[in-house]
């Protein structure tokens, strides 16, 4: 028999994935972004919505539509296709960039915003974080209970004051829009939200979602459909309210030579409440990267334990070991070794979200996803080498190109063109 939640339970299930997405990118990269702004905070603010709240919710829709991750999503393809992309999928948001991150960033507000020469090291610290995560992973039954229960209610509070401090504080300034905002920053923003990785996490999420209502007895697809709707959009309410904050704070208290969101943060805090803000702001930080963390760990392992004849519990090890050596370069490097990455990748996890939530409408679907797929792969590999600053085929005569953004008009194109075939097919067999 199918069980139902309890509303207390939905709305944990709704905190826990709030609190998978809002991790150290989640965090920085508005701030920053924020500052550079200056007068266009607005425009950068929609834009970087765009891709860092409404990608990811289309994402856990499309997990909900497809009744499972990137293997239900392409199952019309070749098996090896879909594996191929979760694979590069989860090293990214695994391993080798996102779950290093979130060390890094909270060993960098938590630790180091008190001094120079932190009291632990770097090594010291990740290596303690990613312990406290793999102990937390290796019980995935216990994670909407531990996370969306217990520590997610408590970061809430914790930002909320945040908030609140940022949206009457008094005595900022705003500085000079930076170059690169200047000329459109919508689409700037759309860039910057590529960094905080949520609209790749949120298929890999969607997947620990589901996996978590059937340890909880939710076996019925539109069950789980529905729940999985719910928390999706407390969680895009969650991170919407905390970008605002964050773009807001960014722009107004923004300070020359500022090199990372976390830098304006820190001094933020440190002038408006002292030494007590720092610390409460190194809890925040921590609660944050650690529940994010968790998720990913949980996410990365699920998916290769079944895709290998190692268990889930040996695969948290060995993600966790690999978290903790990335963890030690500098941040810096770390997020600009991912944008390459991101650029490239970005287009066709969109294009699978947006074949999936309108499969139903999209006629010669087989045909159609292929297609589409090669055409987003095509042009992500093409901006993938621009950022890289490699020499790629000149293709500025096409639409956004120069903003990074040639994929979206000829993606786009083609789901739109099989959803009329699909809507002009039915009536020819009719007439």
């Amino acid at each position: 028999m199918n069980k139902q939640l309890k509303p207390f339970d939905v709305l944990g299930l709704g905190f826990m994935t709030f609190a998978f997405f809002l991790g150290a990118g989640n965090i920085i990269f508005p701030t920053m972004a924020g500052m550079l702004a200056g007068v266009e905070v607005v425009p950068t603010m929609l834009g970087f919505l765009l891709t860092a709240v409404g990608l990811p919710l289309l994402g856990l829709f499309a997990v909900a539509k497809a009744g499972g991750g990137i293997s239900q999503m392409t199952k019309l393809l070749h098996p090896a296709i879909g594996v191929v992309i979760s694979v590069a999928i989860f090293i990214i948001i695994g391993p080798l960039i996102a779950a290093p991150r979130t060390s890094l960033v909270a060993f960098e507000l938590g630790v180091k915003s008190f001094g120079e020469e932190p009291v632990v090291s770097q090594w010291v610290y990740s290596l303690a974080f990613f312990t406290l995560a793999t102990v937390l992973a290796l019980f995935p039954g216990k994670l909407m209970d531990s996370i969306g229960k217990i520590l997610t209610p408590l970061l809430i509070v914790l930002l909320l004051a945040l908030s609140i401090s940022v949206m009457t504080a008094s005595g900022g300034q705003v500085l000079p829009t930076d170059p690169s905002y200047t000329h459109a920053p919508f689409a700037k923003g759309i860039l910057d939200g590529y960094s905080t990785m949520d609209a790749l996490a949120s298929i890999m999420f969607g997947m620990l979602i589901v996996d978590l209502l059937k340890r909880k007895g939710i076996t019925h697809p539109k069950t789980q459909y529905r729940y999985l709707i719910i928390a999706a959009l407390i969680a895009a309410g969650g991170l919407a309210f905390v970008y605002i904050s964050l773009f807001f704070l960014g722009s107004s208290f923004g300070f020359s030579g500022a090199s990372s969101g976390g830098e304006i943060l820190t001094a933020y805090v440190e002038n408006q409440f002292g030494v007590l803000g720092l610390m409460v702001l190194a809890g925040v930080i921590t609660l944050a990267c650690l529940t994010t963390a968790i998720g990913l760990l949980s996410a990365c392992s699920d998916y290769f334990s079944q895709l290998t004849p190692l268990s889930y519990n040996t695969f948290v090890i060995i993600n966790a070991v690999f978290c903790v050596m990335m963890a030690n370069l500098e941040l810096g490097v770390l997020i600009e070794m991912s944008i390459p990455v991101l650029v490239a990748v970005y287009p066709i996890a969109v294009a699978l979200m947006l074949f999936s939530v309108f499969s139903s409408q999209i006629a010669l679907k087989r045909q159609s996803l292929a297609l589409t797929l090669a055409v987003s792969l095509f042009f992500g590999l093409m901006e993938g080498l621009k950022a890289a600053g490699i020499s790629v085929p000149d293709l500025s005569f096409m639409p956004l190109f120069d903003l990074g953004l040639a994929w979206v008009a000829p993606t786009l194109g083609l789901v739109l063109i099989y959803m009329l075939v699909g809507k002009v097919k039915p009536a020819l067999v009719t007439s």
